[in-house]
C-alpha cells in the first residue's frame, strides 16, 4: 500500500548485461554453477556445525549465522540476474524491486555487524580467555546476532523507503538487480542530498563496524605478541586469520562501491564489483574456513567417513 502511493514509474526495466548477449549462455552456465555450489558449501558448513557438539561454541555459532546469511543474501539477487540472462533485458515491479532493495541492504548490512560480531569474539577469546566463557554466554551470542539483524532490517527499511519515496525520472536501471547507485541515476533535480545520505548509510553500516573490527584486532595482535611462546602465538593467530581473510574480502569489495563519490561511478566496474561481493564472497566464505580451521576439517572429515560408511 506504501508503494503503490510513492512516486515515479510503476515498473522497471534491468537492463542486466544487455551489451554482451553472446556472453549470455557462458555467464548463465558459470553463475548458475556458483550458486548451486555456494548453497551446498554454506548449508554443508551450517549442518556439521549443528551436528558436532564439538563445534557448539560462539565462533561456530556465528560462523553458522554467516553462511545463512550468504544463502539468503545470494538468492536475493541470483534468480534476478539468471532470469536477466535468459530474457535479456527484465521487467520488474515497483514493489518486487523495493523488495529486492530492502533484501540486499537487510542481509548486507547484518553481514556488516556479524563480522564486527565475530572480531569480538575473537577479542575476548585471545585477550580474555578466562572470562571467555563467561563473556560470551549464549544469551549475548544470541542477543549480538540479534541486534545485527535490527542493524539490518532498520537500515534496509528507512534506506529502501526514502529512495522509492523521492522523484525519479526514469525506468531503465543500468544494472542486474535494483542496486543503491544505479537508482540514484533515476533521481529528479539535485542528486547530492541522495548521495550524502548513502555515505551516511555506508559509514554506519560499512565503515563503523570495520572500525571495531580494526579495534580489536590491534589489541588481539598486541596480545598475541606478548605471547611467551611461539607455538601460542600461531595458535592463536589460527584461530583469527580465517576471519581476517573473510573480513578483507568482504570489506575490500563493498568499501570500494560505496565509499565512493557517484562522479567516480563506471557502470561496468559497478557491476563487476557487485558481482564479486555477491557471488564470490558467499561462495569463499566457507572455503577458507573450512580450508583454514583445523576442528572443521576434522569435523567435515568425521562426517565424510559416516556418509562412506552408511553407503557400504
Amino acid at each position: 500500500m506504501i508503494l503503490g502511493n510513492l512516486s515515479g514509474p510503476s515498473e522497471f526495466r534491468l537492463l542486466g548485461f544487455s551489451g554482451n548477449s553472446h556472453l549470455h549462455p557462458l555467464l548463465f552456465v558459470i553463475l548458475l554453477s556458483l550458486y548451486i555450489l555456494t548453497l551446498v558449501a554454506n548449508t554443508v558448513i551450517a549442518f556439521t556445525i549443528n551436528t558436532d557438539n564439538t563445534l557448539h561454541t560462539p565462533m561456530y555459532f556465528f560462523l553458522t549465522q554467516l553462511s545463512c546469511l550468504d544463502i539468503c543474501y545470494l538468492s536475493a539477487m541470483i534468480p534476478t540476474i539468471l532470469e536477466n540472462l535468459v530474457v535479456g533485458t527484465v521487467s520488474i515491479s515497483k514493489a518486487r524491486c523495493a523488495m529486492q532493495m530492502f533484501s540486499f541492504l537487510f542481509f548486507g548490512v547484518a553481514e556488516c555487524f556479524l563480522l564486527a560480531a565475530m572480531s569480538l569474539d575473537r577479542y575476548f577469546a585471545v585477550c580474555h580467555p578466562l572470562h571467555y566463557t563467561i563473556i560470551m554466554s549464549s544469551r549475548v551470542c544470541r542477543g549480538l546476532v540479534a541486534g545485527c539483524y535490527i542493524c539490518g532490517a532498520a537500515v534496509g527499511l528507512i534506506h529502501t523507503l526514502i529512495t522509492f519515496s523521492s522523484p525519479l525520472c526514469g525506468s531503465a536501471i543500468d544494472h542486474f538487480f535494483c542496486e543503491i547507485q544505479p537508482m540514484l541515476d533515476l533521481l529528479c533535480g539535485n542528486t547530492l542530498p541522495r548521495e550524502l545520505q548513502v555515505i551516511l548509510v555506508a559509514v554506519f553500516a560499512i565503515l563503523s563496524p570495520f572500525l571495531l573490527i580494526i579495534y580489536s584486532y590491534i589489541h588481539i595482535i598486541s596480545t598475541i605478541l606478548h605471547m611467551a611462546s611461539a607455538e601460542s602465538q600461531q595458535k592463536a593467530f589460527s584461530t583469527c586469520s580465517s576471519h581476517l581473510l573473510v573480513v578483507t574480502l568482504f570489506y575490500g569489495t563493498a568499501g570500494s562501491t560505496y565509499l565512493r563519490p557517484k562522479s567516480t561511478y563506471c557502470a561496468a566496474v559497478d557491476k563487476f564489483l557487485s558481482l564479486s561481493y555477491s557471488v564470490l564472497t558467499p561462495l569463499l566464505n566457507p572455503i577458507i574456513y573450512s580450508l583454514r580451521n583445523k576442528e572443521v576439517k576434522r569435523a567435515l572429515k568425521k562426517k565424510w567417513r559416516k556418509i562412506n560408511l552408511a553407503w557400504k
